[in-house]
């Protein structure tokens, strides 16, 4: 009867070979930022990405890599430790870092870096870029039944929104915003000017909905004002006539009885 394999020695043999595996996994490379990186018109694009290295592995070639959003095509933009096919595209950091200088429209797209180690192996990591836009047609819809205003932007990068009551900010008394400030609930009266303005690091658009007139204040103390004034200029014009029909009766008798006394005996 043959003698049975050990169990140990099997579990020794794939703890050495995950090791193996291991040593062979030492390069890495990746972005710290996962998400859509946006960049504004004119300005700079800088992606750095992190390059790990076990001991003893050594950097060969960095390749930067673009695919162009619009018309997919895909070139190389630069290499590591040759210098940079573009005068508008640096490297720096040993290739870690990729700098383009007056970014255009044309530029957004993935951008893919590639490092080799010395012993063949490869690893990449994929970034996606976009133009940074402005915020574009603005436009107020509104649901008067339940008294909702929605606010709505049409392709602005990061748009922030905020919203006004006839020119001042919103506030509990008018109605509560939603959390992405999109919507105002209105709890107050449904009058006035409601302005919702959009804005972002290019600048800002608006839009006004504008619901019945609201009874000012001002012209409702203005109203009572004048009605005061009415009826006191009533009660001193009755207080006259008083006055005058009792000045006029002591007149009237004060003549009879002087033709009274001036007739013959």
């Amino acid at each position: 009867m043959e003698p049975r394999p050990d169990p140990r020695f099997f579990r020794t043999v794939l703890l050495l070979h995950i090791c193996w595996l291991w040593s062979g996994q030492g390069l890495s490379v990746r972005f710290t930022n996962q998400q859509l990186l946006y960049v504004i018109k004119g300005h700079d694009l800088i992606l750095q990405a992190q390059i790990e290295l076990l001991d003893g592995e050594h950097v060969v070639k960095v390749t930067w890599d673009h695919v162009a959003k619009t018309s997919g095509t895909s070139s190389t933009l630069a290499e590591f430790p040759r210098k940079a096919s573009d005068g508008r595209v640096t490297l720096e950091q040993q290739g870690a870092t990729l700098k383009m200088r007056g970014y255009q429209a044309a530029d957004a797209g993935v951008y893919t870096v590639t490092v080799t180690e010395r012993s063949g192996q490869r690893r990449s990591a994929r970034r996606t870029v976009q133009e940074y836009l402005a915020v574009h047609h603005v436009s107020v819809m509104v649901n008067v039944s339940h008294s909702v205003l929605h606010c709505m932007e049409a392709w602005g990068t990061e748009p922030s929104f905020t919203w006004l009551h006839e020119k001042a900010a919103v506030t509990e008394k008018v109605g509560r915003v939603s959390a992405d400030g999109t919507s105002l609930d209105v709890s107050g009266t449904f009058c006035g000017h409601f302005t919702c303005v959009v804005s972002n690091k290019l600048g800002h658009s608006s839009a006004t909905y504008t619901a019945e007139a609201c009874e000012s204040s001002s012209r409702s103390t203005t109203a009572v004002v004048v009605f005061l004034l009415l009826i006191l200029t009533l009660m001193a014009a009755s207080l006259a006539f008083i006055l005058w029909r009792r000045r006029r009766h002591g007149y009237n008798r004060r003549e009879r009885l002087r033709e009274s006394y001036e007739e013959p005996l």
